[in-house]
Formats: structure tokens, C-alpha cells, sequence
């Protein structure tokens, strides 16, 4: 693996699945249990500008702190506002190329569903893909339908990219994912929905190491 992508846990926020717990609170949890990239996922109509800016503010700081890498979803100013390590970006966003112009050597990630978008992001320069949805998943909405194992076992064999599994992980399915050989998961309301967010990291990542040895 890439060092541009860490093995473990990829955190991702979702405050609306938070308990009513801060973004940045589920992020301080999430560093205490191990994770060493994180990303912000907001949407606009949820917050203003204003807000996401302060947040990612105070989580560039505390991520800093704790030697984790600072990933933000599609704002690409707020991205650069905070001196995040990098960006991710769906199929619909902006392509690879034109961030590139504004983030040079900055992490840029692509969310892919098929093979065909996983070879155009490794053509386009991308550092890194989301692979998935692996099962279903209702975190998002319109998202496409789950892809299933198969496109991880076509990635794992076929992409020379580092990559994040992600859609419909649970504790129940981590370790499937991992022996297909997965080095990087991503769960969200698995974790930020946890009562206790670190120590269900730590389990998760008991389950991921168990599940390649």
C-alpha cells in the first residue's frame, strides 16, 4: 500500500447519524481508537459554509496533533482554507485534472462503482480510490446500488492504486471484506452511531488484523 493511504480504519463524519454528538467530538473518538485518516463529509444544505469552515478548522488541528491525515469531501476551498491533506470527490464532481491545478501534490481520492471509473482514475492521476458501495447502504442519498464483492476482488487483482472499501460495512462483514484484501475500511454509522466509538474501532480493527492472518 501507498503511505498516501494508511491501513485500518478510513473515518468518515455523518453527523446526522452522530447521536447528537459533534463532528468533531466523533473525530477526537475516532483518533483515540486508532484511526489515522479521517474524512469530512457534510453536505451544504445541512450547514452553512460558515460552519463547515470552523469545523474542518478545528479538525486539521486536532488531526494534526494526533499524526492523522485530514481528507475533505468535495470543498476544495475549505480544503485548501485549512491546509487539509487532501480532497475526495465523486463521479459527478469536478474531475481529477482540474483539482489537480488547484491542489498540486495535495491527496486527491475518486469514488468509483466499476471497473471502468477505477482504470479512468488511476489514468486521471488520482492517489487513491473509494471502492464501493460493497453492500447496501442508506448513509447517502442517490447512491448507486451495491456493487458487491466481485468489483473488490476486480480492484484487488487489477488496480494499482491504493483503496478504501466503503458501503454497508458492518462489524458482522469487516472481516469478509479484509480477506479479499482490503487494507483500508471505511465504515460510517457502524462507528459514529457507536455508543463507544474508540472502543468499537479497536474491534474493528481486531476483526480486520484476525481476518488476514
Amino acid at each position: 500500500m501507498s503511505t498516501r493511504l494508511p491501513t485500518g480504519i478510513y473515518g468518515i463524519t455523518a453527523e446526522k447519524f452522530s447521536e447528537g454528538r459533534s463532528n468533531v467530538s466523533v473525530v477526537e473518538q475516532m483518533l483515540r481508537g486508532g484511526v489515522r485518516i479521517v474524512q469530512y463529509r457534510e453536505k451544504h444544505k445541512d450547514k452553512t459554509i460558515r460552519d463547515m469552515y470552523a469545523e474542518c478548522c478545528k479538525i486539521r488541528e486536532i488531526t494534526r496533533a494526533a499524526g492523522a491525515l485530514f481528507i475533505v469531501n468535495d470543498f476544495i476551498d475549505i480544503a485548501l482554507l485549512t491546509d487539509a491533506d487532501g480532497v475526495h470527490v465523486g463521479q459527478d464532481d469536478l474531475p481529477v485534472a482540474a483539482v489537480r491545478k488547484l491542489l498540486g501534490d495535495k491527496i486527491i481520492g475518486v469514488s468509483t462503482h466499476n471497473p471502468a471509473q477505477a482504470h479512468k482514475a488511476v489514468a486521471d492521476g488520482a492517489d487513491y480510490i473509494g471502492v464501493g458501495p460493497i453492500y447496501e447502504t442508506h448513509t447517502k442519498e442517490n447512491v448507486c446500488g451495491p456493487v458487491g464483492l466481485s468489483y473488490l476482488d476486480y480492484v484487488v487483482d487489477n488496480i494499482a492504486l491504493p483503496f478504501t472499501a466503503i458501503g454497508g460495512i458492518k462489524a458482522h462483514n469487516i472481516g469478509e471484506v479484509a480477506r479479499r484484501g482490503a487494507r483500508s475500511i471505511c465504515l460510517v454509522t457502524e462507528i459514529v452511531g457507536a455508543d463507544d466509538i474508540s472502543g468499537k474501532i479497536e474491534n474493528l480493527l481486531t476483526s480486520m488484523h484476525a481476518a488476514k492472518e
